[in-house]
């Protein structure tokens, strides 16, 4: 088979899991790469047509070893026949968990044909320059793996008849999936309103819609998932994690999570 259509599917609010598929994609090196963005509220309303024949690449950070509910939801939306995905998960140097599984055998559930996985590093949500965690990443190293693989999906394709004869693909983890997703913690970031210029860039950013800005910021908390978009791009720096738990888990994960992890690849010779 030959590759001649990617198509990269990603819920990706701080943009590390973008920039891993990109990768992939310039990895695979064909001409015709459209992009699918799923990561805001819109992307629940976008009209997909179904896939078929292209090569899709999906992925989804990982929030508390699995992936984050609305992603989920959003990928429901797919519809696939024939048509081979590549899988990949990003998460902030702790664990992957269940999260590649999970997205395995949904991405089965809506019609495609898994031919290779991986988990990829990012720049923990949490992470801030006062407590880094996997600051940076995917860094440039993580690139270059990423290409790496996309070179070897695109071999592996070549030798294939049709993506129905992709046998399963082996992915590590547990069903029933363990408790994760985001949601439960009650928190959210708070703005420092001293600082903040009311520029509307963290509601612009927010993939559930809990940001508001209207004379000033509002934030609805029961939908916060904790993707801490609004706090990496707000140019004030006026975006903050205040709440003591919340920094706990950050002191946490920079003390117990800062030796370095590579991706880990599947479905490819490394």
């Amino acid at each position: 088979m030959e590759v001649k259509q990617v198509k990269l599917v990603y819920f990706s609010p701080t943009g590390t899991t973008q920039r891993v598929l990109e990768g992939i994609a310039k990895g695979i090196a064909v001409q015709d790469v459209k992009q699918i963005n799923l990561t805001l509220p819109e992307g629940m309303q976008q009209a997909i047509p179904p896939f078929s024949d292209e090569l899709v690449i999906i992925g989804a950070p990982v929030y508390g070893g699995r992936l984050p509910i609305d992603a989920i939801k959003r990928l429901k939306n797919l519809n696939a026949y024939n048509t081979l995905a590549v899988l990949v998960v990003v998460y902030g140097n702790r664990e992957f968990e269940d999260a590649l599984l999970e997205l395995k055998n949904l991405s089965i559930e809506l019609g495609f044909y898994p031919v290779a996985g991986a988990a990829f590093i990012g720049e923990h949500s949490f992470a801030t320059e006062a407590v880094p965690i996997a600051n940076g990443r995917p860094d440039s190293q993580d690139v270059q793996r990423a290409m790496d693989f996309g070179a070897k999906i695109k071999n592996k394709i070549a030798v294939l008849n049709s993506p129905d004869v992709q046998t399963d693909l082996e992915i590590p983890g547990s069903y029933p999936y363990e408790a994760g997703g985001a949601r439960p913690m009650a928190v959210a970031p708070v703005t420092m309103e001293d600082t903040c210029t009311v520029c509307g860039t963290c509601a612009s950013v927010c993939p559930t819609g809990a940001v508001s800005v209207n004379g000033s910021v509002a934030t609805e908390i029961e939908l916060c998932i904790r993707c801490c978009a609004c706090i990496k791009n707000c140019p004030e720096g006026a975006r903050v994690m205040e709440d003591s738990k919340w920094k706990n888990i950050a002191t946490w994960l920079n003390e117990n999570c800062s030796i370095r992890k590579e991706p880990q690849l599947f479905g490819v010779k490394v």
